[in-house]
This record gives C-alpha cells, sequence and structure tokens, in this order.
C-alpha cells in the first residue's frame, strides 16, 4: 500500500481572519507556501508540526453563507486539552472538553465563515 493523506480545501470570505483563526490552533503558513511578492494569494496551505494540513481558498461570492455553512472539519488530536486553552473564548460548549457518546473526548468550534471545527481524540485511547 502507498503512503495516502486527505486534506480539506475549506472556502473562506475573508482569508486573513480565517488563517488568523487556524493559526490558534497551530496552523501556519512556511515560507515555501507563500506566493512571492506581487502574486495571487487567493489560495493558503496551512500546516501543523504533527504533519496536519488544512488549505484555505477563496470562496467564490455566495458560495459561504454566515448562519448556513454546511462545512465542517475534524481535526484528530491527542492534545485536546491544549488545543482547547488555546481557543477557549471560542468553544461552542461553554463547559469545554468532555466525553461525548459517540466516543470522542473532543470539542467544538466556529471558523469565521461557521465551519464547524470539531477537536478531539477516541475516549478509549486517553491516557487515564
Amino acid at each position: 500500500m502507498t503512503a495516502q493523506t486527505l486534506t480539506a480545501i475549506v472556502p473562506c470570505n475573508d482569508l486573513d481572519a480565517s488563517e488568523a483563526f487556524y493559526n490558534r490552533l497551530g496552523f501556519g503558513r512556511r515560507d515555501k507556501d507563500r506566493p512571492p511578492p506581487g502574486q495571487d494569494d487567493s489560495y493558503r496551505i496551512l500546516a501543523n508540526d504533527a504533519g496536519g494540513t488544512v488549505h484555505l481558498t477563496q470562496a467564490v461570492e455566495g458560495l459561504v453563507v454566515g448562519g448556513g455553512n454546511p462545512f465542517g472539519l475534524y481535526f484528530y488530536t491527542e492534545d485536546v486539552d491544549g488545543v482547547a486553552a488555546k481557543v477557549r473564548d471560542l468553544i461552542i460548549e461553554k463547559d469545554g472538553p468532555g466525553h461525548k457518546p459517540w466516543g470522542m473526548y473532543e470539542f467544538a468550534l466556529s471558523d469565521p465563515d461557521g465551519t464547524l471545527v470539531r477537536i478531539g481524540w477516541p475516549s478509549r485511547l486517553r491516557q487515564r
């Protein structure tokens, strides 16, 4: 079997606001992913130190509507509590991370365009 990965391409109305949001989750642009000065900057590749990536693209007008965004992402990380500490003010469930009936220890956020971002790790794999 060959190595594979799947990366989400997230349409955004405001790329700068979205990039700042994902920066708080530990994702940032690497120098090699920045376009040369003067070139189009409507597509951004963000990565974290663990090899996770998310791509941001300028949305076609009317595609992403506040309050009606159907997109969602799941960020798997063992350090759920560490990430939660960085974004506590953005957590949808005010009690923070918790064990869910579907077997995940997680919490949820909404990015600037209303994309649901769940951050979690399987409850059975968490160290007690």
